[in-house]
């Protein structure tokens, strides 16, 4: 189905991260606008503020960060295939949620795999700490 650009000009920005599945519920779309997680045209907001095509938008999810330009805008949930079809990611967005998913993935392995040091790495941590 596509999506009929000419019948809403301007939609709530809560209304509208729900729509493009940014969040589950408007609830938490709300809060996170209003924690500062969101900023459009690089400017905080409140969650009542219109967006439409053409704005920026910056959506920071947890430890992911999305850039996106806005195409269209609904405010209706519809499916995935939909819904993606409200954005355009920018490709420095891409490349760096990649290029930050990568280091996680190896600053996770470089922790200690999660378990209790052996005896010898016990006693090797003992030795560069200075203790008996």
């Amino acid at each position: 189905m596509a999506i009929d650009r000419g019948q809403l000009e301007r939609v709530r920005l809560d209304k509208w991260l729900w729509a493009a599945r940014f969040f589950k519920t408007r609830a938490l779309a709300s809060d996170a606008v209003a924690g500062g997680k969101v900023h459009v045209n690089a400017e905080r907001c409140k969650s009542s503020r219109k967006v439409g095509a053409g704005d920026k938008v910056l959506v920071t999810r947890g430890v992911e960060s999305f850039d996106v330009l806005v195409l269209g805008v609904n405010d209706k949930r519809r499916p995935a295939k939909e819904a993606v079809l409200l954005y355009e990611e920018t490709e420095q967005s891409v490349a760096k949620r990649k290029l930050d998913a990568e280091m996680r993935k190896y600053a996770s392995h470089e922790i200690g795999g999660g378990r209790k040091p052996d005896k010898h790495q016990r006693r090797e941590l003992r030795r560069i700490k200075g203790r008996t």
